[in-house]
């Protein structure tokens, strides 16, 4: 393996509630070329479709990592350094799946404007580039499997707490969200630093 690319990104910035996921991807030569095109953008993507890639990256990637950081971590350090922070979290469940050294070159690109602070190997480079998850295959892989881990989770959390409705909205504010924070009080995986207006 002379050059490989790994894409690393998040899901759950904006929502009210619940942790911030993220993934780190190496899709490498054997995941299917078929299917890269569809990768595109997770947002647009149905469910069940989403859950059929994820399915397709888990067995066919070279390598991936999923990491998250709680509501307690964002609201003690806040939302961007928990996200970086459940980026570094992707990347090192990753690198135990496959040795890194190993290559001659390691592209990291992290969709955004920043960087986790991670311990790489000399060879590896590490880049934030805006829209990476409309531009890098890897990136939009990593997309997938952290709204998918994401939503799964928030998806458990209302039959925890079915007045909250987290099985529509995963957390985010909308409308309905606001009003049951607002009849109901905070949920125990409410975030206390975002305010719901």
């Amino acid at each position: 393996m002379n050059s490989i690319i790994c894409g690393i990104d998040e899901a759950g910035r904006g929502p009210l509630a619940g942790p911030v996921y993220a993934a780190s991807v190496i899709l490498g030569d054997n995941f299917p070329k078929s299917l890269l095109a569809e990768l595109n953008d997770s947002k647009k993507l149905s469910a069940p479709r989403r859950e059929e890639l994820r399915q397709e990256i888990f067995k066919s990637a070279l390598a991936w990592g999923i990491g998250s950081a709680d509501h307690t971590e964002i609201d003690k350090i806040n939302i961007l350094q928990a996200t970086l922070l459940a980026m570094k979290r992707a990347f090192e469940e990753m690198i135990k799946k496959i040795n890194l050294p190993m290559a001659e070159n390691i592209s990291i690109i992290v969709d955004g404007n920043q960087v986790p602070q991670l311990a790489l190997p000399k060879n590896c480079t590490i880049t934030a580039m805006k829209k990476a998850d409309a531009q890098v295959h890897e990136v939009m892989a990593a997309s997938i499997l952290a709204k998918q881990e994401r939503d799964s989770y928030m998806d458990k959390m209302a039959l925890l707490y079915p007045e909250y409705g987290y099985e529509k909205h995963k957390g985010y504010p909308t409308k309905a969200h606001r009003e049951a924070v607002r009849k109901y009080g905070h949920s125990p995986i409410q975030r206390t630093s975002f305010r719901v207006r």
